[in-house]
Order: structure tokens, then sequence, then C-alpha cells
């Protein structure tokens, strides 16, 4: 099915620009990381944006989003700042988080972005009870659990599944498939193979699997789960099948990938394909595609420089936002 037959124009264009925000946001973080600029862990979204763009797309103002370390993209598609993003990553008070989470740790309660969380697996806990939260309050609200491969075998994913289920909370369970667990292939690790979204069948638990590499495919996908939630029938399992296209993290090179392997999942690169699409198309024409992607690298001069200009906390500031004010 072509992109007009499902998308409108405007759509079209905020799929787009959205997607290559989070690429090129993703791309100046790396560039900074390697001047100094950002400290600790860096952990890239780029090759997985069509799953972020895709979900947000369905959420309501009211849905909580809880994700892990490789949060960028998720925070960017529900709505941050690039400014404030960027500026956590340089660890400057005006960040998310005041500049004292860094990468893993952005975080934006105001639009019920619940944060990312550095521990593997450790958003769990926390995602099952906003959608608790939301059952005993008798309100519509979604919550969304995105997680990677790697923390399949961590027990808080079991347990949240099976109270999930018991209790019919609504939370979408989402996996970010990219069939690596740092430098690990999923299958040397799970038992289950590589389709993971079959372990909802041990919690009595609906369950899919989508193209992660297709923004359509995942809202689509996402819209059915969601609804499918917002009705009282309890959780949903979504496996995204997707690929990073860097490492782990911006300490590892990863060679331990194939390269055929590589090459083969950069030619689903969600931005170039539907760059070509909207071209065919004639959804946009080349001089407004390259007067979009101008834009996002003006949004992101001034994300950089305001990061740059912005202060880093006082040393006082050492015992604030220890405790909620």
């Amino acid at each position: 099915m072509t992109l007009k037959e499902k998308l409108n124009q405007q759509q079209v264009t905020e799929y787009y620009r959205m997607m290559l925000l989070i690429r090129r946001f993703e791309d100046r973080a790396a560039q900074a990381y390697m001047m100094g600029k950002v400290r600790g862990f860096l952990h890239l979204y780029s090759g997985e944006e069509a799953i972020a763009v895709g979900v947000m797309s369905v959420l309501k103002p009211q849905d909580y989003v809880v994700t892990h370390y490789r949060d960028h993209g998720h925070a960017l598609a529900r709505g941050i700042d690039p400014k404030a993003a960027m500026a956590e990553l340089f660890g400057k008070a005006t960040g998310t988080s005041k500049g004292k989470g860094g990468s893993m740790h952005l975080f934006d309660a105001s639009i019920n972005f619940m944060g990312g969380y550095a521990i593997v697996g450790g958003q769990f806990p926390l995602a099952t009870g906003f959608a608790l939260a939301s059952a005993y309050k008798g309100t519509d609200q979604v919550t969304v659990c995105f997680f990677g491969d790697g923390a399949l075998n961590e027990g808080e994913f079991h347990e949240a599944m099976n109270l999930a289920s018991v209790w019919k909370l609504p939370v979408l369970f989402l996996l970010e498939n990219n069939l690596y667990g740092m430098g690990t292939r999923v299958d040397r690790t799970y038992a289950g193979g590589h389709d993971v979204y079959k372990a909802s069948e041990h919690y009595a638990m609906e369950a899919g699997v989508v193209d992660g590499m297709d923004v359509l495919a995942v809202r689509d996908s996402v819209t059915d789960a969601v609804d499918y939630i917002r009705q009282g029938n309890g959780p949903f399992l979504l496996e995204a099948k997707t690929y990073r296209f860097q490492g782990h993290s911006m300490a590892d090179p990863g060679e331990y990938r194939d390269k055929e392997e590589e090459a083969e999942w950069l030619t689903k690169d969600p931005i170039s394909n539907m760059r070509r699409q909207m071209l065919e198309e004639d959804l946009l024409s080349e001089k407004e595609i390259q007067a979009l992607e101008s834009e996002v690298d003006q949004v992101l001069d001034e994300a950089v420089r305001f990061a740059d200009e912005s202060p880093f906390p006082e040393p006082e500031a050492l015992f604030e936002n220890v405790y909620v004010e």
C-alpha cells in the first residue's frame, strides 16, 4: 500500500520530520561525545526511529511512556524539547533532569514521559505500577513500556507480564528487538529464539509482531493493540523487529556483527525509504524535502548552541530534587 493511501501530506511531513530529527539528533550527540562534551554512556537510537514515531503518533497526551536507556528517540517523539534533551546529555542545569541524569535518564512529567532507566529491566515494575494506578482510578490511560531484547532474561520482565495479565492492566509491552543484547545475539541467550512475542502465551496475553523499520506498519499495529487495551481487555505484547545502525554504545565498534547482515538492514532504513517513497508518489518535491531537512538542522544547531552555553548545575544543587518538591 502506498503512502498516499495511508497518509495525508501533513502526516507524511510530520513522520518524516520527526524520524529525521531523531537521526540527526543522534549524529550531533555522537559528535559531541567525541569532543568530550557528553560524558558517561551514550546509546544511540539510529535505525530504530520508525518505532518511536509510529508509537507516539497513536498515544493520547494522558498516556504514560516508560522506557530504557536508549531513550532519545522516545523522548523526542513524545515531545521533549530538543534543546532540553541535548542540554541533559551535556550535563547542564537546563536539561530535562537538570543535568543530573544524562543520556539514559531523559524525563518530562508534564507530557507523561516518565523516564528512561539505565538498569536493564528497571522500567517494568514502574510501567506496571502506572498501569495499576490508571486501572484503580478508572481512567482510559494506557502505559507503553519500551524494552529491548537484552531485558528478556530479567526477572522483572516475567513478573510484570504475569501481574499485568492477572490484573488485566492497561499496559503495552513494546519490545524493540534489534537482535543484539550488547554484543550477543538474542537466539544465544533466549530459548525462544527470535520470535519473542510468543512468550505471551505463558501469561495468557495477546501479542503480535511488526516490522519495526516501517513507521506505518508500527502505527497500525500499535493502533490495534492500544484499542484492544483501552477496551478493558488487559495488556498486550508487541514485538517490533528492528536494527541499530551503530554498536551498543559509543564504546562499542560493533565488530561482532556480520557485514552482510549490516548491509541488508541498511537497505531497510526507514528514513531513506520514506524519502524515496515521498518523491516517487509526488507527496513532496525534492525542494520541499531539502527545506524540511534544513529546518531540522537549524533546530539542532540551536539545541547544540543552547547546551553549549547553558551552565552546569551549582554544587548546592546536589541536594535538590532528591525527594518530590
